[in-house]
């Protein structure tokens, strides 16, 4: 099979696909490689990084989209990209579907069999090409945040550390799944004041044993949302729905009712956002101020650090993409369960209920689709 590597066109995006190690365990398995000219240069990866392996570097983006079975990426594509999908395509990214219903439109128009990184799932939900992004994310939301609090960027200019005599600033963190426990460890870390709300106990004790108790755990709900909203200096949202839209928990009259300067990083952007008031934003441009409020809605923020997240999107993506490869997309998805709930989108049809769900579109289930 040939794969193929094509440099991101998103807004400031700096990952890449595939490492050099990756690209050489594809051919150690008999596969092409063919990698962009210059793709790994925003993750410091030099093109002669690629050829030392028996990788083919191209110059022309076509060669890799019309020459390869296999397309790897990071992030969806753009709409200059579209042209580049083709029947029997298999792309591989992640999609984010229920927030890009015309990406969603041209992948069933075009007859492309697309896989979300985001959606593959193990048999006890855990989500493993999402998890090492969602640990990034996690991390450098407590690092944007404490930059949205200074003073320059209309925050309130607290320090979450506090001071001696001084009071530390408040972290709150909705959602308790990977990027919660990342954002959580972090601003303990820094000595900030932590809440984590969630509606699952389980998950809000894993979160109080791994922290020694130094944060405070709240069940979800309207009393202690008010309540914590209110007096956050610092808010991250950080609510999944595996395929699926994120659930909207701020309206834009309880973000009237936050502090004058407060924070929020809306890590679930990328997923349409929890807040009525965010909107995406790049890296390039990443703030605005709405209700006096600082928000930071930046969709691909793990492209902040990209060398440690390229390595780390390799790490997890390779063994699934070396089975389709190996085996064929069909037999793949058939041996592997967590493959095959990746599939967002195949013979024109959508595949995912999360995204069916989010598009207000028929689903048809995986099975069906590959057997038609």
């Amino acid at each position: 099979m040939v794969v193929g590597v094509p440099k991101e066109l998103k807004t400031d995006e700096n990952r890449v696909a595939l490492t050099p190690a990756g690209a050489a365990a594809f051919i150690a398995h008999g596969h092409q490689v063919l990698v962009e000219r210059n793709a790994g240069r925003g993750s410091h990866i030099p093109n002669r990084a690629y050829t030392a392996t028996g990788a083919t570097v191209v110059d022309r983006v076509g060669d890799v989209w019309d020459g390869s079975d296999l397309v790897m990426k990071v992030k969806e594509p753009v709409p200059e990209e579209f042209a580049r999908l083709r029947p029997g395509l298999a792309l591989f990214t992640y999609l984010h579907l229920a927030a890009q219903p015309e990406l969603t439109q041209a992948l069933c128009e075009k007859d492309v069999a697309a896989i979300g990184y985001e959606t593959i799932a193990l048999d006890d939900g855990t989500l493993p090409l999402l998890t090492p992004m969602s640990e990034i994310a996690g991390r450098l939301s407590l690092q944007v945040g404490a930059w949205c609090l200074q003073a320059e960027t209309g925050g309130r200019g607290v320090l979450l550390g506090g001071a001696s005599g001084v009071r530390p600033g408040k972290v709150v963190v909705l959602g308790a799944g990977t990027v919660g426990a990342s954002a959580c460890q972090v601003a303990a870390g820094m000595g900030a004041d932590v809440s984590v709300l969630d509606v699952n106990p389980a998950r809000l004790r894993y979160i109080h044993d791994i922290l020694g108790g130094r944060l405070t755990t709240l069940m979800s709900n309207q009393a202690n949302l008010e309540e914590e909203i209110a007096d956050a200096d610092l808010l991250i949202g950080s609510v999944l729905i595996t395929g699926d839209r994120t659930p909207m928990l701020l309206e834009r009259d309880r973000i009237k009712r936050m502090k004058r300067g407060a924070a929020i990083v809306d890590v679930s952007i990328d997923q349409g956002g929890f807040a009525e008031t965010s909107r995406p934003t790049t890296h390039r441009d990443p703030i605005y101020v709405d209700e006096r409020v600082v928000h930071y809605c930046v969709t691909n923020m793990p492209a902040l650090v990209p060398h440690t997240a390229t390595h780390a999107l390799t790490n997890a993506t390779l063994s699934y993409g070396l089975a389709i490869a190996d085996k064929g997309l069909q037999r793949a998805m058939q041996e592997m369960r967590p493959l095959a709930r990746g599939l967002n989108v195949h013979r024109g049809r959508v595949t995912h209920a999360g995204v069916a769900s989010a598009l207000k579109v028929p689903l048809t289930p995986v099975d069906e689709a590959l057997c038609a």
